[in-house]
């Protein structure tokens, strides 16, 4: 196998990822993917930084051993505490996610904007550093989404539990005016036809997936490493944790992916 045909290779703390993959899939349609759902660890979240450190190196070792030209981290939590370190690590390119708060802060009308994230993102040195560069004249509301990450891994989409806890988080965001909230977390997508009934519809809800996307096929292609055959790709998805949230969520794809029980 040429450099072009190895899969690229993505790992979450577990399921949310796919959030990711979903847009890296419709833009990039000819790619084989390895996705690495390290659902035993997570959440991520709520975890020290060098334990975060250490999981990521985990994981990355072990999409290089099974043969991937990149790495996606598809983790908020796991970008901000971590990629820097990866990338002085392992000889290969690192693309990583984290909160879009560039374009609402350029872009608020209202001059107030909302993240939702875990802890470790949000205490993390890279986004308060990206924070402070552009949203200094701007009000950020920041809410630690405690125990979604949890109920999104049991596949509670439709739980009056989760909706309890999405009203509870959003209502200092509504009482601040915000018109957009930016998702500071991969597994946070699949919150959102939720919270389009929770917010008004004056508020943008943004989230990462297509940026990284994007900037996933322009290092593929700076570095000569895009898939140049129009080939049917092989899509495998690991998890080390059950895999009933993966195929749920995966469910549009079956009968094109691979979804197995893995120990990593």
């Amino acid at each position: 196998m040429n450099l072009q045909q190895m899969p690229i290779g993505i790992f979450d703390s577990g399921v949310g990822g796919t959030s990711i993959w979903k847009e890296i899939n419709k833009l990039l349609p000819h790619e084989n993917t390895i996705y690495l759902a390290d659902s035993r660890h997570a959440p991520y979240g709520e975890k020290p930084p060098a334990e975060i450190v250490r999981l990521s190196i985990k994981n990355s070792q072990e999409l290089i051993d099974r043969g991937c030209k990149i790495i996606v981290v598809a983790c908020n939590t796991a970008t901000t505490n971590a990629i820097a370190v990866l990338r002085a690590t392992f000889d290969l390119p690192f693309i990583g996610i984290e909160p879009a708060i560039k374009p609402a802060a350029l872009n608020t009308q209202t001059k107030a904007v909302g993240i939702l994230a875990t802890r470790g993102t949000l205490s993390s040195e890279l986004f308060n550093r990206t924070s402070d560069s552009f949203a200094g004249d701007v009000n950020v509301i920041e809410i630690v989404g405690s125990g979604l990450v949890p109920l999104i891994e049991r596949g509670a989409l439709e739980s009056k539990e989760l909706r309890a806890l999405l009203e509870k988080y959003m209502e200092p965001m509504v009482n601040a005016n915000i018109d957009y909230l930016v998702l500071g977390c991969s597994h946070y997508p699949y919150l959102i036809p939720l919270l389009k009934e929770i917010l008004p519809a004056t508020v943008t809800i943004i989230d990462s997936g297509a940026a990284v996307a994007r900037q996933t096929a322009e290092v593929l292609g700076r570095n000569d490493l895009l898939q140049k055959d129009n080939t049917t790709p092989r899509l495998q998805f690991f998890s080390n944790g059950s895999v009933g949230t993966l195929e749920n969520l995966l469910a549009d794809y079956k009968g094109y992916i691979e979804i197995k029980r893995g120990d990593f």
